[in-house]
């Protein structure tokens, strides 16, 4: 069930839209910032605000790798393997997060801290090779430079 909060955020964006489905994405993004993730209440909840069938948010839900359809940890890194940053290093700092957070792409820490997922892009091909912890993009990375930045993050 939305909160007055949520339901007044998400009401205000679709005020931005002559039709109230096109605040979907917005809608989906601010109620993942609240709560982390998108569950399957979560896409009910949205299709009754925008008006739209719980089948077409989740479709737009899925269709977007940064909306969440299960949970996460309190901070995400995203990791790019595009060809930039592979042919910079994408294996060894992958190879260094996985060791180091004791996971695999695609999987949330025993601590619930992190959840690594790959990125198909990021962007910052001169900063080859980059990843991302949650809005922070870092790059020139080397498992030195990883490890102080992960330091950062409670």
């Amino acid at each position: 069930m939305l909160t007055p909060e949520e339901k007044t955020e998400i009401e205000a964006e679709c005020a931005r839209y002559v039709r109230k489905r096109s605040a979907v994405i917005e809608a989906l993004k601010t109620l993942q910032r609240r709560r982390g993730w998108i569950s399957d209440e979560t896409v009910r909840d949205v299709a009754d605000v925008l008006e739209m069938t719980p089948a077409e948010v989740d479709g737009v839900a899925t269709f977007y790798s940064l909306i969440f359809r299960r949970p996460v940890g309190r901070h995400v890194i995203l990791i790019c393997d595009s060809v930039s940053c592979w042919t910079m290093g994408y294996d060894a700092i992958r190879e260094h997060l996985q060791a180091k957070l004791r996971i695999r792409c695609g999987e949330t820490s025993a601590d619930g801290r992190f959840t690594l997922l790959p990125a198909s892009c990021l962007g910052a091909c001169d900063l080859a090779p980059a990843m991302m912890i949650d809005e922070e993009l870092y790059g020139n990375l080397t498992p030195p430079k990883v490890d102080e930045i992960l330091a950062k993050y409670p």
